[in-house]
């Protein structure tokens, strides 16, 4: 008797179980929902960081002045441990990714790891009255200044258009008051 208790307890759950996921399937097919749309990526405020980086760091932080309002930084930090490192990233204004990162590491490993393994080309650009190197790469392109104290990497997927445009606008500051 007890056997036959158990057979009915196993056959009412799987028929139930069966239920349940024929009737999950008509709800996720009947709903409406749409998983085209993305989510939109925030608008960070990055000045509290800045300032932060800029009484910390033993070198010049760059930052963006003057960048159309269409420019939307989505992500800033900055490490003061070991290599000092700071990252600032953007959209533009065609919706493509663009960061500054700077940091006292060795520039070859810095390049490397900031550029996503792209590769120095012979090409170079004076902006600002610097000399930037063009880096090429499969995912990102990058532009480099190195300088005494630092390595400041402009990279991303906007091209060398986007990317000039960003180190173009930096203004490398620091505050010494503290």
């Amino acid at each position: 008797m007890a056997g036959r208790n158990g057979k009915k307890t196993v056959g009412s759950l799987v028929l139930s179980l069966g239920v349940c996921v024929v009737a999950a399937g008509v709800i996720y097919v009947f709903v409406p929902h749409d998983d085209s749309k993305e989510t939109p990526v925030k608008r960070v405020d990055y000045r509290v960081e800045l300032l932060s980086a800029r009484r910390a760091a033993s070198y010049p932080v760059a930052a963006p002045e003057g960048l159309a309002k269409s420019w939307k930084p989505t992500s800033v930090r900055y490490d003061g441990e070991g290599n000092e490192a700071w990252h600032l990233g953007f959209l533009d204004p065609d919706g493509q990714y663009v960061a500054v990162e700077q940091s006292t590491d060795k520039p070859t490993r810095f390049i490397d790891e900031a550029s996503q393994g792209a590769e120095e080309t012979s090409h170079a650009q004076s902006i600002n009255g610097e000399k930037w190197q063009r880096y090429k790469g499969e995912k990102y392109d990058a532009l480099v200044l190195k300088q005494k104290n630092a390595t400041t990497v402009v990279t991303g997927t906007a091209g060398f258009d986007g990317l000039t445009k960003m180190a173009e606008s930096l203004k490398m500051e620091r505050d010494t008051s503290a």
